[in-house]
């Protein structure tokens, strides 16, 4: 089949492949790899990837389907746009009720197949993430969205407060985009959740812990959630922190963030914990570090990637604070991890 659309990078670059015939206009987004072999279905409903147009390396994707909510990160589909270079047209799987390609349709996201996925990839490993659009082939582009302008947090955190669990001990969970499998790891304990938007001042009420989630973005944005970590810090009460959570923390106490050229987005990035030498499997979406050399003298990094010696984890040298930048309730990926959310109930007895 001869291809009838483009991936346009605001860089230059143009890759071409097919799009369904509905798909008439230009969808745009920030261009981002993942290289997951599976797991598709909870990437696409990470809120961690709104705005983004998500290009998966592996290459057949959609071969076992589409399983019922139960599985999904979100209520629905966070990111722009699909890029792949071969969209299974079947799938098998007992617990699949669609297709890919039916999903992805039923929630009006845009996907180009076809693709030479490996070639976007090398173009982004070498030159950053870039702006871009999935468009038909005579469709004029005359703008490309300006993705880290956009407060993404504001858009994908839940807008009033909500409760879960029942237990002694009560968490304050920041919502910036969180993930339904961080829930579910937390409420594997007997706490008491109280889920809050990313701007809800708490710190005025009873609680024994604060979690702070993932979510898209630049974490600069997020001025008003900083603010209000570092009040709740203040009180000294244990606070555990996740993907965005970890870049939020970090900023409530004096440090500086910065982006990466490409991101860590796949499920197994190796982590090293520096307390044990030991070194870990994660699954990790992220576009933004910690600048370690800005972090104050009372904090120290707990985990290092080892891919390129990014800050994977800080943790204050005293105070029951601590986070990590990789995801420990995986969904997709390794839980090798997930000892964390037991560290953290630890800490609120």
């Amino acid at each position: 089949m001869l291809p009838n659309a483009q991936l346009v990078l605001q860089s230059g670059e143009v890759f071409y492949g097919t799009i369904p015939d509905n798909q008439e206009h230009p969808s745009f987004g920030e261009v981002v790899f993942n290289t997951g072999m599976v797991g598709y279905a909870e990437s696409l409903t990470d809120p961690s990837y709104a705005g983004q147009i998500l290009v998966f390396t592996y290459p057949l994707i959609g071969n076992y389907g589409v399983a019922e909510r139960a599985t999904w990160e979100s209520q629905k589909i966070h990111v722009r746009g699909v890029i792949v270079s071969e969209l299974s047209p079947f799938y098998s799987n007992h617990a699949a009720q669609s297709g890919l390609a039916e999903w992805l349709a039923d929630q009006k996201i845009p996907v180009l197949t076809g693709v030479d996925t490996r070639a976007v990839t090398k173009v982004l490993r070498t030159q950053g993430v870039a702006p871009g659009a999935i468009a038909p082939l005579h469709a004029k582009l005359d703008h490309f969205e300006n993705f880290d302008q956009h407060d993404w947090v504001r858009e994908v955190s839940i807008k009033e407060p909500c409760y879960y669990g029942s237990g002694t001990k009560t968490i304050i969970a920041i919502d910036c985009g969180m993930k339904e499998n961080i829930l579910r790891s937390l409420l594997a304990f007997p706490v008491r959740i109280k889920r809050v938007p990313y701007d809800y001042d708490f710190t005025q009420e009873a609680f024994d812990g604060v979690f702070i989630s993932n979510g898209p973005g630049d974490p600069t944005r997020c001025g008003k959630t900083v603010e209000i970590i570092r009040k709740a810090m203040a009180k000294q009460k244990p606070v555990f922190g996740i993907c965005l959570g970890t870049q939020l923390m970090a900023l409530a106490v004096g440090a500086t963030t910065y982006k990466l050229p490409f991101g860590h987005r796949s499920h197994n990035q190796p982590c090293l914990d520096l307390s044990t030498n030991r070194c870990y499997l994660t699954s990790q979406n992220h576009g933004y570090a910690i600048d370690e050399n800005s972090l104050p003298a009372d904090w120290r990094v707990s985990f290092r990637n080892l891919n390129d010696n990014s800050v994977a984890g800080i943790e204050h040298q005293h105070l029951p604070f601590f986070s990590v930048q990789f995801h420990p309730e995986a969904a997709p990926g390794p839980e090798d991890s997930k000892w964390l959310f037991q560290k953290f109930f630890d800490l609120l007895n």
